[in-house]
């Protein structure tokens, strides 16, 4: 188990549901739209060039609706920019996994197994998170930090 600090994001959101298949529309529009505005030049006060996509207001669990939030962590939300959004997640525990591999299939893989021990996580349903930094550009060597809040 890993205490994450908290952070501040600036970015895009959706709300969605893995009902049907749905989340997979809903996110891939999602991180077609933070590419096509180009977030990564827009967002002000950045800490560093990873994109993180965080999963939180949980309706009830993996199986309910939930919010999902793309952007990058900032220093402050004091500025933010026409048509984005400023969140900020408080410290939490989390348990660590890697998605390795192929994108996105390698992060569908790793949320499959999630999911498949869900009971055994304990997870709290605060927030999960993905990070995606310069290992996540490596091709079918990509590796993506996948979060897991946990009680």
């Amino acid at each position: 188990m890993t205490l994450h600090k908290g952070i501040k994001i600036i970015g895009i959101s959706t709300e969605t549901s893995n009902e049907n298949n749905q989340a997979s529309k809903d996110l891939m529009l999602l991180w077609e739209r933070f590419h096509e505005e180009s977030l990564l030049s827009r967002v002000p006060n950045q800490l560093n060039s990873d994109i993180y996509s965080i999963y939180t207001d949980y309706e009830s669990d993996y199986r309910g609706k939930y919010t999902c939030f793309l952007g990058m962590s900032v220093s402050t939300l004091e500025t933010i920019p026409e048509g984005l959004e400023g969140r900020e997640f408080p410290a939490e525990n989390f348990k660590a996994f890697m998605a390795v591999g192929e994108l996105p299939f390698a992060v569908v893989e790793t949320w499959k197994e999630i999911w498949n021990t869900d009971s055994e996580l304990n997870r709290s349903y605060s927030y999960d998170f993905e990070v995606y930094g310069e290992r996540a550009r490596n091709g079918e060597q990509s590796e993506v930090d996948v979060y897991i809040a946990v009680k």
